[in-house]
């Protein structure tokens, strides 16, 4: 049986398709394409029309892939996240899209998609019987699962994603001293919920999955190794002092010399920039001196959700 997953995120779309036999699980196809649906609408709580064009025209591009490994369409399942799930006009959104792609958009709570973040990580990453706390930076929410191998302590979605950070804070090129001020501020009220939970079962390590996380991941292998890591890794781990020294490049560094950075891709050259005040603030706020990071996250978690309904 094959099976194609789509998730919507708020600024890239993942298209997945695999197939499950007696041996298991294989992985068909993968891509990521950015639609950047949030992009000058999220903080007002709607997705423009350009936006609208922008997912048509990758969600057409998944559906033409969908069709030439001969999935059902009953055996699609594309989710909708932060974006979609705070628009005000969802509804129209996602008719839109069935009545031209005949994808149905199943939209998850933020709770939802935490759960389902915690299932995919754990399959990237051996979590262990120490207790982790997840971070997945999206465009729209963060989520953050206090957690570890076997069951899940806490957890919580925030609507302080990084496509909202960026319209509401980076408006300098590169960010000025005053805005990582503000965002830090903002981030200690925000995340008030996250270290009472903390406080309660102290995490000892960040587990970030994919996204920024992953480019943080690309940039220290190629200063330390000169080389991309070996794409079949799902989980690593990223030493506090390459944590500060990415840091540093990308809060002091304009978007064009950002991209010069080795493994820098052009998908998160700003969005990666709020994200990394984010995990410093995290880091600092939680006293947590280990990082890891996992490739998986949402998608491979709507996979386990998936094959076993």
């Amino acid at each position: 049986m094959k099976y194609a997953i789509i998730d919507l995120g708020t600024n890239t779309f993942h298209l997945l398709i695999i197939e499950q036999n007696p041996d298991g699980i294989i992985p068909l196809f993968k891509t990521q394409i950015p639609a950047k649906i949030g992009k000058a609408g999220i903080n007002q709580g709607i997705i423009t029309e350009e936006a609208t064009q922008r997912a048509l025209n990758v969600l057409s591009q998944f559906r033409q892939r969908i069709n030439e490994f001969g999935v059902e369409l009953s055996n699609t399942k594309a989710i909708g996240t932060s974006a979609i799930r705070n628009a005000k006009n969802a509804k129209e959104f996602c008719a839109t899209v069935k009545n031209e792609t005949e994808i149905t958009i199943d939209i998850i709570s933020g709770d939802r998609e935490a759960e389902l973040i915690y299932h995919g990580v754990r399959q990237g990453i051996a979590l262990g019987e120490k207790i982790s706390v997840i971070m997945d930076i999206g465009g729209g929410s963060v989520e953050f699962i206090i957690c570890n191998a076997s069951r899940i302590f806490w957890k919580q979605s925030f609507e302080i994603g990084g496509q909202r950070l960026l319209e509401q804070f980076v408006l300098t090129d590169p960010i000025s001293p005053s805005a990582i001020r503000r965002m830090n501020d903002y981030f200690q009220e925000q995340l008030l919920p996250l270290v009472n939970a903390a406080h309660q079962y102290a995490p000892q390590t960040l587990v970030g999955s994919s996204g920024s996380f992953d480019t943080l991941v690309d940039m220290d292998f190629m200063h330390r190794l000169g080389h991309l890591p070996n794409p079949s890794q799902t989980g690593f781990e990223i030493a506090t002092e390459e944590f500060y020294r990415a840091y540093h490049l990308l809060t002091t560094q304009s978007h064009h010399d950002r991209m010069t950075i080795p493994g820098m891709i052009e998908l998160r050259v700003d969005m990666i920039v709020p994200g990394v005040v984010l995990i410093d603030h995290v880091l600092r706020s939680l006293n947590i001196q280990q990082i890891r990071s996992s490739t998986y996250a949402l998608k491979e978690g709507i996979m386990a959700w998936v094959v076993s309904a």
